[in-house]
């Protein structure tokens, strides 16, 4: 037998082809290595049903598990980032901006507006990891800021989802500021008695972590969430010591009185909608 094949028709052999056989039919389980069809893992909001790990979940799909018909009405989706400092590294920050905007699909790093959870009209925030890291410029301190504002009037309890690489650093000491900012507006809502829930996904770090997302009234993070300032390779180079099993971990911070509840993602909808069902009278928030 000739296994001579003519050039056009020799079977390819190129690992690049072999390496896509596959792709996009199934995914590989970061947490325990398993490998199931995507279908599974998309069914799941990115949890693997075998091991329980959390997969970075879109923002469009958080809409989708949290809301009521996975709708939100948005507010102030005009408001576009622009490169106050003409900031540059290996690329102008003003192309960053355009690229993740095509990436992530959303002009900035948070999506804000008005939705229903379980019926009750709710505020709600969600962070876009896939722009730029989750990173917080003026531009996200300045809608988290008027969430904050715009609650306050209308008297509706918050929901913030927040996964964030902490402050962005080409905007300098603009980005920094917003910490302060979104604090203050905060702390208006607070003196109204309108309840905010804050939920931490992973990572939340940085300046989110450092400012408004550690002071809801009930604190939420995803199970095994990375939440902290700085992380902890830097914390461990700075101090030279070795940190506890499973340092700024939810669990971890849970044990520590650092947030009230840990769960799955998948239970995230309930807990929410209980705490609020125990915060909120009528459908609405308590009197001040």
């Amino acid at each position: 037998m000739n296994w001579n094949w003519p050039e056009k028709t020799r079977p390819s052999t190129d690992a690049s082809e072999k390496r896509t056989l596959g792709k996009g039919v199934f995914r590989l389980c970061a947490g325990c290595g398993a490998t199931h069809k995507s279908e599974e893992i998309e069914e799941r909001f990115g949890v693997c049903p075998q091991c329980g790990h959390h997969h970075r979940l879109p923002a469009a799909a958080w809409h989708r598990l949290l809301l009521d018909g996975g709708r939100l009405e948005p507010w102030y989706a005009d408001l576009q980032p622009c490169d106050p400092l003409e900031f540059s590294d290996k690329k102008p920050y003003d192309e960053r901006l355009v690229a993740s905007q095509n990436k992530s699909g959303y002009t900035e790093a948070v999506d804000v507006g008005a939705a229903r959870l379980d019926g009750r009209a709710i505020a709600f925030g969600c962070f876009v990891f896939e722009f730029m890291g989750g990173s917080m410029g003026s531009v996200v301190g300045e809608k988290v800021t008027r969430l904050f504002e715009r609650t306050t009037a209308e008297r509706l309890p918050v929901v913030l989802l927040q996964a964030s690489g902490g402050a962005r650093m080409q905007e300098g000491i603009l980005s920094l500021m917003q910490m302060a900012k979104s604090v203050a507006a905060l702390e208006r809502l607070r003196a109204e008695a309108i309840p905010f829930i804050s939920c931490m996904l992973h990572p939340t770090t940085g300046g989110v972590a450092a400012s408004f997302a550690f002071l809801g009234d009930v604190n939420i993070a995803e199970h095994n969430a990375l939440i902290g300032f700085a992380g902890p390779r830097v914390i461990e180079n700075t101090i030279r010591q070795k940190l506890p099993e499973g340092f700024q971990r939810a669990e971890f911070l849970l044990d520590h009185g650092m947030v009230d509840i840990v769960c799955s993602r998948l239970d995230l909808k309930g807990r929410i909608s209980t705490v609020l069902g125990h915060l909120c009278r009528d459908g609405g928030p308590p009197p001040p």
